[in-house]
C-alpha cells in the first residue's frame, strides 16, 4: 500500500490525467473506498478506463460550454459594434451615457455571482440551471433591439448583467467538479477560447447582419441585438439536452465509468466532499477569512483592469482610421491569435505543473504591449499592441483561474464561494476603466493604468507564490495550518498548493 505522505511521485502523478490511486489507498480512514466495480480491475484496465472517461467528458461537456461562453460574450459585447452602426445617434447618446451602459452591465453582473454560485454549490441540477441563465440573458439582449431611449438601454444592460452572472463563475466551479487540478487549467483555456472566439467573429458576424439595416423599419443595430438574442435562446434549451449535471448522474457515461470519474475526483481531494454539511454561510466566511483568496483576488483584479480595454476594442482598433466593415475584420485576427496562445500556455502550464511562470510571463508581455501603445500613434505600431493585449493577460488569466481553483482547499461550496467572490471583485474594473477610455486616438491615461496594473498583478503573483511556498512547508512540517489550509484527510493524501 502506497504511502501518499511520502511517496515523491505523487506531485508528478496528480498532474497525470490518468491518474488514479492504488486501491488501499485511501481505505484508511481518509473516506475515499475504491467502488467495487473496480476492484478486480488491473493498473492497465484502470488507465484505460481513466482516459477513456476524460476523453467523454471532454466531449459531453468542453463544446457546450464553449458555445454558451460565446453566446455570453457575443450578447455582452455587441454593444461595442452596436455603437459603430449608429446606436449612440439614432438614441442620442452622449459619450458619458455611452460609458455609462457599458458599466451598468457589470453592476448587476458582479452583484449577482457571489449567491448565484452558492446555488450552483447546492443544487443537484448545476448544468440546468446555467442552460436557463442562457435562455434567460438571449431574450434580455433580443428586447435590446427594441429599446427607444437612453433610459430603456441601461434597464436592458443592467438586467442582462444580473442574468449573465450565472455563467463564468458557474462555469468554472462546473469543470471543476469534473476535472482535476492537473486537467484544470488546459480546460479552462478551452473553455475562455469561447469568449475570444466571440470577440473574434463578433465583429465579422456584425457586418453580415448589419446589411439589415432597413428591414422591417428596423436599424441594423436593432437587428443585431434581436438575432444574436434569438439565436442565444435556442442553443440555450439545446444545450439542456446535453450537458450533464453531475458526475454521478452522467447518463452517457457507463456505472463503472462513473465510478472511476468520481473515485479519481474524490481520491484527489483526500475525502468525500462535505457540502451537504457545510452551510453556505460559513462557506462563504471561510473563503472570506483565508488569505490565499486576496492575493489570488489581487492577480486576476489587476489583470482584469488592463483587460478592460476589450469593452472598447472596436473603438481603439477604430481609431487606426479605416472604414466601419475593416475596423470590425481587424478586431478579429487580435482574438483568435489569442484562442491559439491561451491554449498552448495552458496546455503548457498543466503539462508542467507550473502556474507562477504561466501567470507572470504573459502579463510582461502585456506590459510592452502597452509601452507601445503608449509610445505610438502608427498605424503597424498600435496594431501590434492590440494583437498582443488579449493573446497575454488572457494567457495570464485563465492559468490563474487554474492556480485560484487548485489552491482553493477545503469542501466543493467553500470552493464555489471562493471563485464566484473573486471573479465578481475583479469584475469591479468593468464599471471605472470605461470611463478612462476617452481622449482618442491616443488613450494615454488607460493605456498608462493599464501597464502599471500589469505590474502590480505581477507584484501579487510573486507575494502568492512565495506565501503558498511557505504554506506548502508548513504542510511538510505537520503543522496547523487552521481552517483555511487543507484538511487532515487532504494532507495525508499528499496535497500541495500548486506553485
Amino acid at each position: 500500500m502506497a504511502d501518499f505522505k511520502k511517496t515523491d511521485s505523487y506531485d508528478q502523478d496528480i498532474k497525470n490525467e490518468n491518474y488514479l490511486p492504488e486501491a488501499d489507498d485511501y481505505d484508511q480512514g481518509l473516506g475515499v473506498v475504491l467502488p467495487q466495480s473496480l476492484v478486480n480491475l488491473s493498473e492497465e484496465e484502470l488507465a484505460a478506463i481513466n482516459k477513456r472517461v476524460t476523453r467523454k467528458i471532454d466531449w459531453l461537456i468542453m463544446p457546450a460550454m464553449v458555445i454558451l461562453y460565446i453566446l455570453n460574450y457575443l450578447d455582452r459585447q455587441n454593444i461595442a459594434s452596436a455603437r459603430l452602426a449608429g446606436l449612440t445617434e439614432d438614441l442620442n447618446l452622449t459619450v458619458v451615457q455611452y460609458q455609462t451602459c457599458i458599466s451598468v452591465l457589470f453592476a448587476g453582473y458582479i452583484a449577482f455571482q457571489v449567491p448565484s454560485n452558492m446555488i450552483v454549490a447546492k443544487i443537484k441540477y448545476p448544468a440546468l440551471y446555467i442552460c436557463i441563465a442562457c435562455a434567460l440573458w438571449g431574450i434580455v439582449s433580443a428586447g435590446t433591439g427594441l429599446v427607444q431611449n437612453y433610459s430603456h438601454l441601461v434597464v436592458c444592460r443592467c438586467i442582462l448583467g444580473i442574468v449573465e452572472a450565472v455563467f463564468f463563475p458557474g462555469a468554472i466551479y462546473f469543470l471543476s467538479c469534473w476535472y482535476t487540478r492537473g486537467q484544470f487549467a488546459f480546460r479552462c483555456a478551452v473553455l475562455y477560447s469561447g469568449s475570444q472566439i466571440g470577440n473574434a467573429f463578433g465583429g465579422l458576424l456584425a457586418i453580415a447582419i448589419l446589411k439589415m439595416d432597413g428591414l422591417a423599419g428596423l436599424e441594423g443595430w436593432r437587428w443585431l441585438f434581436i438575432l444574436e438574442g434569438l439565436v442565444t435562446v435556442v442553443l440555450g434549451l439545446a444545450c439542456i439536452l446535453v450537458l450533464p449535471n453531475t458526475p454521478a448522474t452522467a447518463k452517457r457515461l457507463s456505472q463503472v465509468e462513473r465510478d472511476a470519474l468520481i473515485y479519481r475526483l474524490e481520491a484527489e481531494k483526500g475525502a468525500k466532499d462535505n457540502s451537504d454539511q457545510i452551510g453556505v454561510g460559513r462557506a462563504l466566511w471561510m473563503a472570506i477569512v483565508d488569505v490565499k483568496t486576496w492575493l489570488m483576488c489581487g492577480i486576476l483584479f489587476f489583470t482584469y483592469v488592463a483587460a478592460a480595454v476589450t469593452n472598447f476594442f472596436p473603438s481603439v482598433v477604430g481609431t487606426l482610421g479605416y472604414s466601419r466593415n475593416i475596423t470590425y475584420c481587424l478586431t478579429a485576427p487580435p482574438y483568435l491569435i489569442c484562442v491559439v496562445c491561451i491554449m498552448l500556455n495552458g496546455m503548457h502550464s498543466d503539462k508542467t505543473g507550473d502556474r507562477y511562470w504561466h501567470v507572470v510571463l504573459p502579463l510582461g508581455v502585456t506590459m510592452i504591449a502597452n509601452v507601445i501603445a503608449v509610445s505610438t500613434l502608427s498605424t503597424a505600431g498600435r496594431y501590434v499592441a492590440m494583437c498582443l493585449m488579449p493573446a497575454s493577460f488572457y494567457s495570464s488569466a485563465i492559468v490563474t483561474l487554474s492556480w485560484i481553483s487548485g489552491s482553493a482547499s477545503g469542501s466543493a461550496v467553500k470552493r464555489a464561494c471562493v471563485l464566484s467572490l473573486i471573479n465578481a471583485l475583479c469584475n469591479t474594473p468593468n464599471i471605472w476603466t470605461s470611463y478612462l477610455y476617452k481622449n482618442a486616438p491616443r488613450y494615454l491615461v488607460a493605456f498608462s493604468v493599464n501597464l502599471a496594473a500589469s505590474v502590480v498583478a505581477i507584484c501579487f503573483a510573486t507575494a502568492a507564490l512565495f506565501y503558498l511556498k511557505k504554506e506548502n512547508a508548513k504542510i511538510e512540517r505537520g503543522d496547523d495550518l487552521g481552517s483555511s489550509g487543507p484538511t487532515p484527510q487532504q494532507i495525508a493524501g499528499g496535497f500541495k498548493y500548486p506553485l
